[in-house]
């Protein structure tokens, strides 16, 4: 069986091309793709060259973990069936051809395990192109109820794209007032429940936690000078520079930081129930479409135009 699959070959140069996918067997699920999100953090670092050593980095690749589609063949021990709606976090299904993080093809071999039900009975509502925020929903979660320590909500957050959006929304439904700085004017807009402003307009100086989704390798120590004393900083970004701040400030304010890496399934099952509650929006952050014959001009777009929030790739069109 083969899929057609976006592949990076290098950087800056990708292409759609027939891979080989790899030989389902009983806990695994064949996957007919419908849409596909386009990732502004790490798939960004992998299309410039720019992504840290990484375990599975290397070109050629298929990157994305933005996925949903329908259930083609499903293994006896899955609990699936042919129809089924389900979100996909990326696969690793294309031989020698590497999968990071492998979601951006038409057909995909996955674990069923690894996949998350997009059922109209268990979200209650058909998601349709927003099932590919899911993972987005998930990092979010993650950034801000950590498992194992309580920290308070962010009262500041770095950064109003589409992961800025859903730490802000999940804070607000969660109790909490963030207000959010974002040095873009088109995208200051948007905000349900908290406010959007540029940073030089912000005279506060003692916020008591800052999530920061930027990737600003730089950005520390002016976030350091808005900490309170005993504040903390979570960087919830990915940076592919490293990152250093002066110690002296930090020292008065004995800051803290903190890092948020990847969800956990537990994040997953949490944005699930939020979901299908309506407590979390997931409305007015799908901003471009295309198909795939305009492929590349999308990723330039995704990386490149500020108005650009998420660009999803509609699979349908190869069909």
């Amino acid at each position: 069986m083969e899929s057609m699959a976006i592949v990076l070959e290098k950087p800056k140069e990708l292409g759609l091309r027939a891979l080989p996918l790899v030989d389902p067997n009983d806990a695994d699920l064949v996957v007919e793709t419908r849409y596909s999100g386009i990732s502004t953090g790490t798939e960004r670092l992998l299309w410039s060259g720019d992504m840290p050593d990484f375990p599975g980095m290397g070109y050629p690749l298929v990157p994305g973990y933005e996925s949903v589609g329908h259930v083609l063949e499903a293994g006896s021990a899955t609990g699936y069936k042919a129809g089924d709606a389900v979100f996909v976090p990326g696969a690793n299904c294309f031989g020698d051809v590497r999968g990071l993080f492998g979601g951006t093809a038409s057909h995909l071999v996955v674990a069923a395990d690894r996949c998350i039900s997009l059922s109209k009975e268990r979200v209650g509502v058909d998601l349709g192109e927003q099932g590919i925020l899911i993972a987005l929903a998930a990092t979010a979660y993650h950034a801000i109820f950590p498992k194992q320590t309580a920290e308070p909500l962010p009262d500041l957050i770095i950064g109003h794209g589409v992961l800025g959006r859903l730490i802000a929304r999940l804070a607000v439904q969660a109790g909490g007032n963030p207000k959010v700085w974002e040095l873009d004017a088109g995208r200051r807009g948007g905000g349900m429940g908290y406010q959007v402003v540029h940073p030089d307009g912000d005279p506060k100086t003692d916020y008591h936690s800052i999530c920061d989704v930027s990737g600003d390798s730089a950005i520390l120590d002016r976030l350091i000078a808005r900490l309170a004393p005993g504040g903390i900083i979570n960087l919830a970004g990915f940076y592919a520079l490293p990152l250093s701040f002066s110690f002296p400030p930090a020292f008065m304010r004995e800051a803290r930081l903190r890092i948020a890496a990847q969800w956990t399934p537990d994040d997953l099952a949490a944005v699930m129930t939020l979901i299908s509650s309506r407590a979390l929006s997931l409305d007015d952050l799908i901003t471009h479409r295309t198909d795939l014959r305009q492929a590349d001009d999308a990723y330039r777009t995704a990386f490149g135009d500020p108005a650009c929030l998420k660009m999803i790739l509609d699979w349908r069109s190869i069909r």
